[in-house]
């Protein structure tokens, strides 16, 4: 006699269960896979989160969510909580950071050239910048920063035009008016001959503890745009703005080349777009923040004041022009930038 099946047993469950277990099987497996195939883009910037080079990320991570879906882990990390500024391209070398923003200054510690705009009175204006980097100058300069960083440039971005700022009042007119003046500066041998030239003492000092250092005293001054001022509340520390308007400066959307040369065609396609739609989103936001950020400044009590600006970019070039700097600096560059734009 036949054996009775039990009700688990009958052949049209067992073939159900076994289906099902092949579905799921399948599906874990699907998952894993795409576990694996997302790349994790680890993000480092000492910007705050009210900043707008800050909010620019979640542009990125957004716009990548949209376009390649499950491609990308982004990781945002702010205030240099993950990288403290100017380590960032020592941690994409060592393959502990994949994505960060990079300055003139950091670049050009190992591409000499690139200490030309370090150099104030250089760039003219936020257009003439984008006119520069967008174009055939910009991308020769960063073949060389593939080659000698790792890092390939996805986008440049206006981050302001630098002004100084004091603690307490005081009478500037020509780079001799801040013989003495403690100004901070971060760190690197480029950013501090930058202090020097304007006529101050540079002073080393990380971006984060910038804030306490004016509250205490530590520094008499600092250097920033002025949507930075604002984002980083440093006008709660300080009583005088003054326009020098000494450096039009950049920063470079970099990925490390260890991801970049991983990904697909299509994969590079979407993240320089998603780069350059942050990049745009930053330049829209800053430029719109400076045109109204005097007026803001002047009703929290600050004096706001406008220096003998040809005194200043007199002085200042001439000491770039004097020094080891302008050694570096490949032939015919500063006038191929001169005449971009005109």
């Amino acid at each position: 006699m036949t054996p009775l099946l039990s009700p688990q047993d009958h052949p049209i469950r067992v073939r159900r269960r076994s289906c099902l277990s092949l579905a799921a099987a399948l599906c874990l497996t699907a998952g894993q896979a795409l576990a694996q195939s997302r790349r994790l883009l680890r993000i480092s910037t000492p910007a705050v989160p009210d900043d707008w080079h800050a909010r620019m990320w979640t542009v990125l991570k957004e716009q990548l969510e949209r376009t390649a879906p499950g491609q990308f882990e982004v990781q945002i990390s702010l205030n240099a909580a993950l990288f403290k500024q100017g380590a960032e391209p020592v941690a994409m070398a060592r393959g502990n950071l994949e994505m960060t923003t990079l300055s003139a200054f950091d670049i050009a510690k190992l591409v000499p050239e690139f200490s030309l705009f370090t150099a104030g009175y250089v760039i003219r204006d936020p257009a003439h910048l984008l006119q520069v980097f967008n174009g055939p100058i910009g991308a020769e300069l960063f073949q060389r920063v593939s080659e000698k960083l790792d890092i390939t440039v996805l986008a440049p971005l206006y981050y302001g035009t630098r002004q100084l700022s004091l603690r307490e009042l005081r009478k500037v007119n020509t780079p001799a008016d801040l013989k003495g003046v403690k100004l901070r500066m971060p760190g690197s041998r480029e950013w501090l001959f930058l202090g020097q030239a304007l006529g101050a003492t540079p002073t080393p000092l990380a971006f984060g503890e910038v804030y306490m250092g004016l509250r205490t005293g530590t520094i008499d001054a600092q250097d920033n745009p002025l949507p930075t001022l604002k984002s980083a509340k440093f006008y709660e520390v300080t009583k005088q703005i003054t326009l020098t308007g000494h450096l039009v400066d950049v920063l470079f959307i970099g990925v490390s080349n260890k991801l970049w040369n991983g990904l697909s065609p299509e994969q590079k396609g979407k993240l320089k777009s998603a780069a350059q739609s942050a990049a745009a989103y930053n330049n829209e936001k800053r430029l719109a923040d400076e045109k109204q950020l005097v007026d803001y400044f002047k009703s929290q009590g600050l004096s706001v004041t406008t220096p003998d600006l040809d005194a200043f970019r007199k002085t200042v070039q001439a000491a770039y022009l004097q020094s080891d700097y302008a050694k570096a600096w490949p032939k015919g560059l500063l006038e191929r930038i001169n005449a971009t734009g005109k």
